[in-house]
């Protein structure tokens, strides 16, 4: 029988870190051993670890991506928010071990990822984009990674500029719709774990695309899933689709 992964959960004592604790108990195939959160001693743990899932906070992700690297250890991120040099510096860190970095690991969201692409391609551009998501009032980003990355799915679909096209809320005299406009807003409140809806409108017809999530558990179990995958892959940069192989 094959030994388990060594698994460190960085973030665990947020809600996600402890989702992800509760879930790795019922798996066989892993054992945690290392919790660490701020404070810690993160660099100490890795030694005894094969694999870290890091849901920590946005500004330490990319020191603990360094550290996985410098001890070739595989890494899963699923912090969002990052701006576009610590991104850099996370794809750096790829090029030494496997790294997966999603905005959601639901299994279900990343469907959502493969039809939004789908139905803009289908649908072409005489419909409108639109992108909602509504998150508990303690999420500190906005929009949410999730949000984000359908936003970029758009963006590409449509050979546009993500940073250029979208238009985040509207308020006073804004003038009409541009064509290329792809709205993206933010609602906060309550205990929500996650919301995401994809509008796509015209003259006569509306579809929309909705995924909710009621329990973090899907995202600790698509996390776990990820982890597992990297850990028999090469050093590269990865997300969900290719843990499911939607790509």
């Amino acid at each position: 029988m094959s030994q388990p992964l060594r698994l460190g959960i960085h973030g665990a004592k947020g809600r996600m870190g402890q989702a992800l604790i509760r879930c790795a108990a019922e798996d066989a195939g892993l054992a945690i051993t290392a919790q660490t959160d701020t404070g810690d001693d993160f660099a100490a743990t890795l030694p005894g670890c094969d694999a870290i899932i890091d849901f920590s906070a946005t500004q330490v992700t990319t020191a603990v991506a360094k550290l996985c690297a410098a001890e070739g250890k595989v890494l899963v991120i699923g912090t969002t928010g990052h701006d576009l040099s610590e991104r850099a510096q996370i794809n750096e860190a790829a090029e030494r071990i496997p790294l997966v970095f999603s905005p959601n690991y639901s299994v279900g969201v990343n469907t959502l990822f493969w039809l939004t692409r789908r139905a803009a391609e289908i649908l072409g551009s005489d419909f409108d984009l639109e992108v909602v998501e509504m998150h508990h009032r303690l999420k500190k980003d906005a929009p949410s990674g999730t949000a984000r990355h359908l936003g970029e799915i758009l963006a590409e679909v449509r050979a546009l500029d993500y940073e250029e096209a979208t238009r985040h809320g509207r308020v006073g005299l804004v003038g009409q719709r541009r064509q290329e406009e792809i709205g993206v807003h933010a609602i906060r409140g309550g205990d929500v774990v996650g919301d995401h809806t994809v509008i796509y409108a015209a003259l006569g017809e509306r579809l929309e695309l909705t995924h909710k999530a009621s329990s973090r558990d899907t995202f600790a179990l698509g996390a776990l899933r990820a982890a597992k995958w990297a850990s028999t892959q090469p050093a590269g940069l990865y997300d969900m689709q290719d843990v499911l192989g939607l790509k």
